[in-house]
């Protein structure tokens, strides 16, 4: 098949790919990315040089987590200086952040 005989475009599929190896797309969406990545033979040539790139990073990195500790003090830390909404569809999540206002202070 060329890529031209998709219901999802190439580079639609590509852009995702790491949403895809993360498992942080939809169970429909997944699907649809899955269905493509096994009928095109470009994408599916990327999809596994990706894979293997992030196989790579994951050794390399030895795989360690972030202590619960940072993450709680990086929440934190985000929570004073935005305002974080998190949505979940069947298409997967979004994250959508907005950014407060910070006062400044006049010296005098």
């Amino acid at each position: 098949m060329s890529c031209e005989d998709h219901e999802t475009d190439c580079s639609e599929v590509l852009a995702e790919v790491w949403l895809y190896l993360d498992q942080e797309c939809g169970k429909n969406r997944r699907e649809l990315l899955y269905r493509h990545l096994n009928e095109c033979n470009p994408c599916l040539e990327s999809y596994g040089i990706e894979e293997q790139l992030k196989a790579l990073l994951a050794r390399k990195c030895g795989g360690e987590h972030a202590p619960d500790t940072l993450k709680d003090r990086l929440r934190a830390s985000i929570r004073e200086q935005a305002e974080v909404i998190v949505q979940h569809s069947a298409e997967g999540t979004t994250v959508e952040i907005r950014h407060k206002r910070v006062e400044g202070t006049a010296e005098g």
